[in-house]
């Protein structure tokens, strides 16, 4: 049989070293699928079990490896499912590259079924890169420009391929005339370094600095290294924004831990106080947890010239690799002999880890959802994988979890959006079978679209070395974040109607699936029901049954806050006297911390 234009294709990925793909048939792609079948395990498919799967697996992949994800989808609607996992990549500048199907070319412009212009769908989430494969000469250059754009633009591209181009016989080399496009396999990744006047301007910016404080992100998870030397020179402390989680070990007396609504107390403080702040990859959102503009003079370094200066007016900004871009820095920095700075920022953090704990063990009505990952932190095993979703679950995974060296850890950050926990985990599994990943997801996002993704595991687990993947449901019944948010931001009590969540036996659903479950239902069970889980020979699901009214209370409360917290209040919220009582007990615990 001729090699196809779906079989040349297959071929110029795994060229790229694209070892699998995540997708789900459909007639669209009924070229490709058939390729897919052929290709003898050089390319595997992973079947998801929805295209939004697909994407998010995709994305967590590009994350977890720093290579191009894959996903791939039939024509219309299989295509339009794959937007908000494509929109996670974009917004979080990871390389994710789609592959959709789409109508036979004579039908194009008729009306036809399932006829959606996908080039117009597409312009936005991939709008740097998105094309249509017309004749099968295109398709060599378009994967190596997709995959290439991909790389070089830290972004999500598109490839669209009518399912009888699919099918046509494959070129793989253009004809040589007037034309045509001879493109090839490679991207080596470029190592920039600002010019030595930048440096020696930010080094004086730093040196001078008698308070400095450090922000660093997921530009920083290669530079973990450069990170503590600059820190140890400087006498600085350390927020991470939450892609930045695992940049830095939380063990470390100079780690504030998470920043934002979702931050830490001594990441608060460290910013309201500094007069120096050198921002390391990171393009954090939320300036009001920055310094007040003009109190701090201030460094940036980012790979990507775009996202300087825009969330604080910096004073040197440089463009660059963040490790490379430390490196040279270095020498330029003058160890600070004054350490007081640091040793109230490492007074800080220590109270606060007081505080947290005592937080979470506190008694709740019946678990509290700080303690269900509490009880984790100190189980975690060597080099876990651990994905959170979005929702109250993300404040516990910002503040309660401590991180260990050659650990990662990741979220939906730009896009924040539901349902990526459990698809994350899954291509932590394939990218690294022999490691534990764990999951941690609330039961909105399990029952929007986790429950789906379990499916997958268990299709799949008997595959990997270790077979250990843990998804912690925080099972409350209430869309928690948005329920708080109503209060804290609206001043409205919780609408009932919008926000509480159907009753649902997760652990008896995974045993259903031939996974583990262990349910939980009392604070006592919490440790314990992590043992299990951790040495479980199948993935686990912990349910574990928490209080909605335990608040995630931001760092810093203003007054607008408190007085919209009180309106909610005084509105007759359905939940009124509990929710006045747990944030009374977390308030206050974060004031007069138990001493251990």
């Amino acid at each position: 049989m001729a090699q196809t234009v779906s079989d040349f294709m297959l071929s110029r990925l795994g060229e790229w070293g694209v070892k699998r793909i995540y997708g789900y048939p459909g007639d669209g792609i009924n070229g490709i699928l058939g390729a897919l079948g052929r290709a003898t395990g050089e390319v595997e498919f992973i079947q998801t079990a929805h295209e939004e799967l697909a994407a998010f697996a995709a994305c967590g992949h590009a994350k977890w490896t720093g290579e191009p994800g894959v996903c791939l989808a039939t024509s219309g609607p299989g295509a339009i499912h794959l937007l908000n996992g494509l929109y996670d990549a974009k917004l979080d500048h990871t390389p994710v590259v789609a592959i959709v199907g789409h109508q036979k070319r004579m039908s194009l412009g008729g009306s036809y079924q399932q006829e959606v212009d996908l080039i117009s769908l597409f312009k936005d989430v991939a709008s740097d890169y998105v094309h249509m494969c017309s004749d099968p000469v295109q398709m060599r250059h378009l994967i190596d420009r997709a995959m290439r754009i991909a790389l070089a633009r830290r972004t999500v591209t598109c490839i669209i391929i009518p399912g009888d181009v699919q099918e046509l016989d494959a070129v793989p080399s253009p004809p040589r005339q007037h034309g045509a496009v001879f493109s090839g396999v490679g991207y080596p990744k470029p190592v920039h370094v600002p010019g030595g006047d930048d440096l020696t301007q930010a080094a004086e910016v730093l040196n001078s600095g008698e308070r400095v404080a450090m922000l660093v992100g997921a530009g920083a998870l290669n530079a973990s290294a450069e990170v503590m030397k600059v820190a140890d020179l400087l006498g600085a402390g350390v927020a991470k924004a939450l892609l930045g989680r695992a940049a830095l070990p939380d063990d470390l007396p100079f780690v504030t831990g998470a920043i934002g609504l979702l931050g830490t107390r001594p990441s608060y403080d460290l910013m309201m106080d500094c007069d120096t702040l050198l921002v390391v990859g990171s393009s954090f959102p939320y300036s009001e947890f920055l310094p007040p503009e003009g109190q701090a003079r201030g460094v940036q370094i980012d790979i990507d010239g775009r996202m300087l200066s825009i969330r604080y007016p910096m004073e040197v900004n440089l463009v660059g690799d963040s490790a490379a871009t430390l490196q040279a820095l270095i020498p330029h920095l003058k160890s600070k002999k004054d350490r007081s700075w640091r040793e109230g920022i490492e007074k800080n953090v220590r109270e606060w880890w007081e505080v947290t704990e005592e937080r979470a063990m506190s008694k709740a009505d019946p678990v509290n959802p700080q303690r269900a990952v509490w009880e984790l932190s100190s189980r975690l095993p060597e080099n876990c994988i651990i994905s959170a979703d979005s929702g109250s679950v993300a404040n516990w995974f910002a503040r309660d979890l401590k991180l260990r060296p050659g650990m990662k850890a990741s979220l939906s950050g730009g896009l924040a959006t539901m349902c990526p926990g459990v698809p994350y985990a899954l291509a932590a599994k394939f990218a690294y079978p022999d490691r534990v990943a764990i999951a941690l997801v609330g039961d909105g996002a399990m029952q929007m679209l986790g429950i789906n993704g379990l499916i997958d595991v268990a299709k799949y687990w008997e595959q990997w070395s270790d077979p250990r993947l843990a998804v912690l449901v925080l099972n409350n019944g209430d869309l928690n974040q948005v329920t708080w948010e109503q209060r804290v931001l609206a001043g409205d009590p919780k609408f009932p109607d919008s926000q509480d969540v159907p009753a649902f036996d997760y652990a008896r659903y995974a045993e259903m699936l031939g996974l583990k479950g262990i349910r939980v239902e009392t604070p006592e069970q919490v440790g314990p029901a992590w043992d299990k889980a951790l040495s479980a020979d199948r993935p686990c699901v912990l349910d574990v049954v928490t209080d909605p009214k335990v608040p995630p209370l931001p760092p810093h409360i203003s007054y607008g806050q408190a007085k919209k917290y009180a309106e909610a209040v005084v509105k007759g919220d359905p939940e009124a006297v509990g929710i006045i009582w747990q944030s009374f007990k977390q308030a206050m615990q974060g004031v007069l911390p138990s001493r251990h």
